[in-house]
């Protein structure tokens, strides 16, 4: 029987040199492209694919390759534009339905671009969603890439050497070396798309108007004044010259390679420049036009075709309706962004996905006299997102710490597992707007988060992003971590000459839980040997972990001016952070800044605040993300009496029994299934996990709940179960499966926790057995998606252990593989 064309299989995905292509299900349609992609393999290729010449496919070859069932036969092809540039196929095995015999070919001129691997990543997804649980792959021995490929998948893979032929047997069960490779393989791509964009040799302004400050001339000017070391390329329908500059009619008629387009003609027009661009080998699309989604249905069907069609021919796109990006690098100083203020270079890299938002971003930076790296608006960030950055900054050597604005999430548990491999090497700070609404702003290509806003703030928390709450503090913590080494604890000290700046920052660093050691007031009439003398003692002083000096003219008569060159020098050689309150200047003001050779602050240079509560605020935010990376990552652990394939088999047969009581149901999904007491026991037994019912309710009563989030994958939460932390929402959010230190965290970061710790003298609850509860019931969430909800309320704890007393379980179809366990793709 055949099956319906999955269109669930289609895919556009990044390659290894950062170029784009289009994964999908052969068509019998595909016979011409079919022949014309066998017409120009290398007869060593086909060698190799057929273990014999074949310079030509006959017809009832084209016939059987192109005619599938998607079931025991399927084959997906990778195309880029209109071209097939490679196959993958697979053929059931007629004695063996759970094996299949598998082989691929990639067009010599693409091979070394990384098709192979990720055409073996989504043949493998189709096999195991269609039962197929492993390949045979017959291979020459002299066919090393072909083997390499197979080789490197990262799954258990079996050897045989036979009659002159390497056959390999893959078990295509994920396996945690797989994900890595996969996750691998799916960073070098993506960082290299980046930065492709970032470092173009040459860049084409189409739409240079040379209506004074028109979109498309800003964006010229802009280019030039920077001095961009590349040839720029006024695209004009008429003019000789833009800005003193040699127009061309289209792109197709520069003479001369373009590796980045900025468009800036009308949104109805811009399907035919990517056309052109496709045509003429553009690499890269910042789309700053507008009358895309923002507008509505109409924008939003153009935004989508955008996107589609530059994909299709192997181009990222930046926007549309975005300021464009900025690399402050000397090698390239590219500035395609409509700002008409620029900041020096820095060690900051900003992704915003604000167009409206970026020149007041842009400005405000350069104001605080902070550097940048690279700059990235994304404005309906159609294509190109914080995430693809993310992949980017990680290994730019340029960029010490990440800022983001975010009005909305497109991956955001991809973020999140991004995020948290990120920020223990380099720090994140986020502003997410939307925390009243959780909304999606018109034209975004995303969705609306479901969860509360500290719940979000939680799995932010949990990644070792910083998330503040406003613009302000976004560049009041970026001053600190551009320049200020991080701090080794929570222990500060306080040095002012104005007793009540001093008790402005002890309160606020009490607020914050910070360790404040015995403030050091100098006084009004403190001199620049004062502070010397008193910074010098902090900073050799063990039990003091960051310093904040605090100096104010004082009331009568002047100041010495030395103070800044003290504070400067014990900076520059000290391995603990300084913050200031110095003459109520904000950012890197010049008296407190190391100079780098362009003028620009360099490292070892003093943040400064107009108040001493920002100052502290900003310390306090550094701290915790220190503390955060000095704690263990933790892992997963294995667990003793668990069996995954018996918990699979009840969750399949329940689900099955359901489609036949509710045929169709929603999406063609069946609706969800409440499962019996009964079957929620079994179902935890698997997990080692037994259910209790009646009995002493003596102890602390909890509630775990484990949930199926459409953005966020499966999650867990925690809290008391009694009606006054159900009203304050008390409740901490991780997402699973959790790591073990995780699930330590999670008990403790609820504000009721000293109930279970032993509050007033009570014997305090046995964690070990709660944490593990925690790990079992978050792996049985992981494990299974199809579990749409399942809670443990109430979950008894005392000082002996812990009891499940009740649970419900809600079971559905889920709408696909979790993106971590499914094959690379751009969403």
């Amino acid at each position: 029987m055949t099956e319906r064309y999955p269109d669930q299989w289609e895919a556009d995905v990044v390659l290894s040199d950062g170029g784009t292509a289009h994964l999908r299900p052969i068509r019998p349609g595909d016979d011409g492209l079919l022949r014309e992609f066998h017409a120009r393999l290398s007869p060593e290729s086909i060698y190799y694919r057929f273990f014999s010449p074949r310079p030509h496919l006959s017809d009832r070859d084209v016939e059987h390759f192109t005619t599938v069932d998607h079931d025991r036969r399927v084959a997906l092809i990778a195309t880029i534009g209109e071209v097939m540039v490679a196959v993958v196929r697979y053929d059931r095995l007629a004695d063996r339905p759970e094996t299949a015999e598998v082989a691929f070919l990639v067009e010599d001129a693409h091979q070394g671009r990384g098709v192979g691997p990720v055409l073996l990543e989504h043949i493998a997804a189709a096999a195991r969603e269609r039962g197929v649980r492993r390949f045979v792959a017959s291979v020459l021995p002299d066919n090393r890439r072909m083997t390499r490929v197979f080789r490197e998948a990262g799954y258990r893979a079996e050897q045989r050497f036979e009659e002159g032929v390497i056959e390999l047997v893959l078990d295509l069960e994920p396996t945690e070396t797989s994900v890595e490779v996969m996750t691998a393989r799916e960073h070098r791509a993506e960082s290299r798309s980046i930065q492709r964009l970032l470092f173009p040799r040459s860049v084409a302004v189409i739409g240079a108007s040379r209506a004074e400050h028109s979109v498309g001339q800003t964006v010229l000017r802009n280019l030039l004044a920077g001095d961009f070391t590349g040839p720029v390329y006024p695209v004009h329908p008429t003019a000789v010259a833009v800005a003193g500059v040699r127009a061309y009619a289209s792109v197709l008629e520069i003479p001369d390679d373009v590796d980045l387009a900025v468009v800036a003609v009308r949104a109805d027009a811009v399907h035919e420049v990517v056309e052109q661009c496709a045509s003429k080998g553009v690499r890269g699309l910042i789309v700053v036009s507008s009358g895309f989604g923002e507008i509505g249905d109409e924008g939003r069907v153009r935004q989508e075709e955008l996107v589609r069609l530059a994909r299709a021919y192997g181009m990222r796109v930046v926007g549309p309706n975005c300021l464009g990006i900025a690399n402050t690098d000397t090698d390239v100083r590219l500035n395609a962004t409509l700002a008409p203020t620029m900041p020096g270079r820095g060690p900051v890299g900003f992704f915003s996905q604000s167009g409206a938002l970026g020149i007041a971003i842009l400005q405000r930076t350069a104001e605080r006299g902070l550097g940048l790296s690279t700059f990235v608006s994304a404005g309906n960030r159609a294509d190109v997102s914080g995430n693809d950055l993310l992949q980017y900054w990680e290994e730019d050597p340029a960029t010490k710490a990440v800022l983001l604005y975010l009005e909305s999430l497109g991956n955001p548990r991809k973020f999140a597992r991004l995020a948290r491999r990120l920020g223990r090497r380099k720090p994140i700070v986020a502003v997410k707007s939307g925390r009243s609404t959780q909304g999606v702003p018109l034209g975004h290509a995303a969705r609306a988060l479901t969860l509360p806003d500290h719940a979000v703030s939680a799995l932010f928390e949990q990644a070792g992003v910083i998330r503040v709450e406003d613009l302000s503090e976004l560049f009041d913590v970026a001053q600190v971590l551009a320049y200020q080494p991080l701090p080794a604890g929570d222990r500060v000290a306080i040095i002012d000459n104005s007793n009540s700046l001093g008790l402005l920052a002890q309160d606020e660093a009490v607020a914050l839980g910070l360790d404040v050691r015995p403030r050091i007031d100098l006084g009004p009439r403190a001199d620049a040997d004062d502070y010397e003398a008193a910074l010098a003692s902090a900073l050799a002083d063990d039990t003091v972990d960051a310093v904040v000096a605090l100096f104010t003219p004082p009331t009568i008569g002047g100041y010495d001016v030395r103070v800044p060159e003290k504070i400067l020098r014990l900076a520059a050689g000290s391995a603990k952070p300084i913050v200031a309150t110095y003459l109520g200047t904000e950012g890197m003001p010049a008296d407190l800044r190391v100079t780098g050779p362009d003028g620009m602050a360099a490292e070892g240079s003093v943040p400064s605040y107009t108040s001493p509560e920002d100052a502290v605020r900003a310390l306090a935010y550094v701290i915790r993300y220190a503390q955060w990376r000095q704690r263990p990552a933790g892992h997963t652990p294995e667990l003793d009496g668990v069996d995954r394939d018996r918990a699979r088999e009840l969750v399949a047969e329940w689900l099955s029994a359901g489609d036949a009581d509710d045929a169709g149901g929603r999406d063609g999904r069946g609706g969800p299934v409440e499962a019996t007491p009964k079957q929620a026991a079994e179902l935890l037994s698997c997990y080692g996990v037994e259910i209790t019912e009646g009995g002493d309710a003596d102890g602390v009563p909890a509630c775990i709940v484990i949930r199926e989030d459409h953005s966020f994958g499966a999650l867990v939460s925690f809290g008391i179960a009694d009606e006054t932390a159900a009203l304050l929402d008390d409740r901490a959010y991780r997402l699973s499966p959790l790591a073990d230190v995780e699930a330590a965290e999670m008990i403790r970061a609820i504000r009721t926790a000293p109930l279970l710790l032993g509050h007033r003298g009570a014997e305090p609850v046995n964690l070990k057995a709660l944490e593990e509860l925690l790990l079992r019931a978050s792996r049985l969430g992981y494990d299974l998606p199809e579990v749409a909800r399942l809670e443990l309320n109430p979950v008894v704890a005392d000082a002996s252990g812990v009891t499940v007393r009740q649970v419900t379980l809600t079971l559905e179809r889920p709408l696909g593989p979790r993106p971590e366990l499914g094959p690379r793709r751009l969403s």
